[in-house]
């Protein structure tokens, strides 16, 4: 129905698991994450699935997001010797 829309959220999809996974930073890595979640409930928002569309946003984006944070802050930084 919306499919340029769907393909622009795909691209951004992409974009965001790439820098994901080529950050060094943790809390970079958390940030990116929490937003690949968001586009991802944007994704299924789009498509019609309005319940899994919210439930993403609120475990993906939301929660998953602030634990991953918490435990980054809980650990030490180690020299890598």
């Amino acid at each position: 129905m919306y499919w340029e829309i769907e393909a622009l959220f795909f691209v951004f999809l992409i974009i965001t698991a790439l820098i994901s996974l080529s950050v060094k930073d943790l809390l970079a890595a958390v940030v990116t994450l929490s937003a690949f979640s968001f586009i991802s409930a944007l994704i299924y928002t789009v498509m019609g699935a309005i319940d899994v569309g919210f439930t993403e946003a609120v475990v993906g984006a939301g929660v998953t997001g602030i634990f991953f944070v918490v435990l980054i802050f809980q650990t030490s930084r180690s020299t890598g010797d």
